[in-house]
């Protein structure tokens, strides 16, 4: 930005006048937000000393709204927005919408309306958008909402990869698409509480029809209030609508748990000699290295080298971020003991599992596809993810604690955590039980 440098400023007395002005040359610069080519300003004081020390303030003020103007000439939405702000804040008033300023004390109201206009009595619309609140923060469409979010809530995907911010990015456009699609491409700051209703009743629809369930129907609608949400309080509005009401009620079948493999299945059908031949080495070293862990399949594939630890007194695996992957949350961050096929299995992947490392989400496809084909499935219903839950049920049928069980799986206990849980020692010994 080319402000032009303050020259010395002379500040003179007025003939028939006691009070001091200065009195300048409108640079060229702000000719396109000024229609004055020499500005004489009043410094009301009467002495010397303090004008010719006012006088640098007093230009410096006036170049600062020129920039504010300029930043909002000819321009629309966020720029117009932040540069009637900008100004107001020159002119020492608060910034408000033009419905708040409708509803300040006449006086106020009197005195907003009263400095829009120029010397020559014409309105300056820049002052008017900074007094009377004209620019709109609306201006900002559901299908732009989006692409707004990821800008200004960049903590929340820190450290995904690729496939990880595809998996969090995916369900809210989907969630986008679908309210489009039912209610329309509206301003988010137009959307009213019979909007949302409408897509309600949308979604209702489609559950009745089969297309959906419940829960997903559900998932849609909370995508898009936490999408909005931070959206509207950047651009400083409030969304018109409130969440109370707008979940579908969830039946026996919302459910959407995985069903978990039985112990003779895995053992019998899934371990049995040359059963996983046709899987690439990746994918089945990360179906046996479940077995006995519970890890996730992308923890799994998404550990480095060094966080697979055969080779200590107890055999682990350390789950933490790192430049392959994030983890969910906290307690996902842990380390498990290695036993049976789960610890064979990771003999043989030291070097970790680079075809799968940044995604996951081809991990699952390829395996539930194989099982598919293969007769592998317990049930049609049945998937990868199944022999998570799988060792949960072993281990609660074991007795094993629901502290270790929580630990093991990293679940969030909802009883406050003490200690280190017994340690790997121990915590191998329960996996022990259940071991295959």
């Amino acid at each position: 930005m080319n402000i032009p440098v303050m020259k010395k400023i002379v500040p003179f007395l007025r003939p028939g006048h006691d009070q001091y002005y200065i009195r300048k040359r409108v640079p060229a610069r702000y000719a396109p937000v000024e229609p004055r080519q020499i500005v004489q300003v009043c410094l009301f004081t009467d002495s010397q000393d303090v004008a010719r020390r006012k006088a640098p303030e007093v230009w410096n003020q006036m170049i600062e709204a020129w920039e504010a103007k300029l930043d909002g000439k000819d321009t629309e939405g966020d720029a117009r927005l932040a540069a009637a702000r900008n100004l107001a804040q020159r002119r020492g008033y608060r910034y408000l919408d033009a419905a708040d300023v409708a509803n300040l004390p006449l006086q106020d109201l009197l005195e907003r309306i009263a400095s829009i206009k120029d010397s020559r009595g014409r309105i300056d619309m820049a002052e008017a958008d900074a007094a009377l609140g004209l620019p709109s923060a609306s201006a900002i469409k559901v299908s732009e909402a989006v692409d707004h979010f990821y800008k200004i809530a960049e903590e929340r995907v820190i450290g995904k990869n690729d496939d990880q911010l595809r998996k969090h990015r995916n369900p809210r456009v989907k969630a986008t698409e679908a309210f489009i699609e039912a209610v329309g491409d509206k301003n988010l700051a137009d959307v009213t509480a019979e909007d949302m209703f409408e897509f309600r009743r949308v979604l209702t629809g489609r559950v009745k029809r089969g297309e959906i369930k419940a829960s997903s129907a559900n998932k849609d609608i909370t995508h898009l209030l936490a999408l909005w949400g931070p959206v509207a309080a950047s651009k400083g509005f409030k969304l018109q609508f409130e969440s109370k009401g707008l979940r579908l009620k969830e039946g026996a079948d919302d459910d959407e748990s995985r069903l978990p493999f039985s112990e003779s299945w895995i053992r019998d059908k899934l371990l049995a000699p040359g059963a996983l031949a046709g899987l690439n080495k990746d994918a089945r070293l990360i179906l046996r290295g479940m077995v006995n862990t519970g890890a996730r399949p992308s923890e799994i594939a998404g550990l480095m080298p060094e966080d697979i630890k055969t080779d200590a007194e107890i055999p682990h695996i350390v789950i933490r971020p790192n430049e392959n992957r994030t983890i969910k949350n906290a307690q996902s961050r842990r380390e498990i003991p290695l036993v049976g096929v789960s610890l064979e299995a990771f003999k043989e992947a030291k070097g970790g599992f680079p075809r799968y490392a940044k995604n996951s989400a081809s991990l699952s496809a390829t395996v539930n596809k194989f099982l598919k084909e293969n007769g592998l499935r317990e049930t049609p219903e049945h998937s990868l993810y199944g022999l998570r839950h799988s060792l949960e049920d072993r281990l609660l049928r074991a007795g094993v604690d629901e502290r270790i069980r929580m630990d093991i799986l990293g679940h969030q206990i909802k009883r406050e955590r003490y200690g280190e849980g017994g340690g790997l020692a121990f915590v191998r010994d329960q996996l022990l039980k259940v071991a295959l």
